[in-house]
């Protein structure tokens, strides 16, 4: 068994999947939280598999579990709150875009993080994706990923079997800091799937939590700038 569904064969016909992992600034994973806590999608599948993680934490009182797929009209979310096993990953998730293929999606998004050293415009974020997939909307005017930047992790996995499988998919690429948590980058990913599939999202939160560390990042660099100065008077 590589990975099994429950309940099996759900269908999710006419749907978008919007995904993200651990990754560059944690933008991928926060984007997938803050959508289901903000959306309040149903939890519609638990997924099992022999690369699971041992892990698994309560939330409001439900068991939660390492890979589940949430739904919402027309719009399902999955979260990967951890990584499968080392070595499994490229097996594990070459699994999960053929159960997505079988399942009757329309369209996968995928939101991952993009070094932010890598910018050199005003631009909040890059995409690529599939040779099936034509741009629209909020991504019709986006700025494609440069030539020869690298993705990598599980981003890359399901890109590289859904343009193998001839299916459309996208994955928006917030500018983030490779050294923390960027609340900030995944604000962005959040208002660019909003706008791209229409619904309400409030980044307010995520904003406010990007000054606080923004904030003690600066308090820690005026005092080691301090520090320094008194070694020498």
């Amino acid at each position: 068994m590589t990975l099994k569904a429950f309940p099996p064969n759900v269908r999710f016909d006419g749907c978008s999947l919007i995904t993200g992992f651990h990754g560059i600034g944690g933008t991928g994973y926060w984007t997938v939280k803050h959508l289901i806590h903000t959306l309040k999608p149903e939890r519609a599948v638990i997924f099992d598999s022999d690369f699971t993680s041992p892990i698994s934490s309560t939330y409001q009182s439900r068991l939660v579990t390492p890979y589940e797929v949430f739904r919402k009209d027309l719009l399902a979310i999955l979260k990967v709150e951890a990584p499968p096993y080392k070595d499994s990953e490229v097996e594990f998730f070459r699994a999960v875009g053929e159960w997505v293929i079988q399942s009757g999606f329309n369209e996968v998004a995928l939101v991952g993080g993009l070094d932010s050293n890598l910018r050199y415009d005003d631009s909040t974020y890059r995409i690529a994706y599939t040779s099936k997939y034509t741009p629209k909307g909020e991504l019709k005017a986006a700025k494609v990923l440069e030539d020869d930047h690298i993705i990598v992790g599980p981003v890359a996995i399901l890109l590289n079997f859904f343009e193998a499988r001839g299916f459309p998919a996208f994955a928006i690429l917030a500018y983030a800091s490779t050294e923390r948590m960027d609340p900030r980058a995944t604000a962005e990913a959040v208002k660019a799937l909003s706008r791209y599939y229409g619904f309400e999202a409030d980044v307010s939160t995520l904003l406010k939590g990007a000054e606080i560390i923004e904030y003690e990042l600066q308090k820690a660099q005026t005092r080691s700038t301090k520090a320094g100065e008194s070694i020498y008077t």
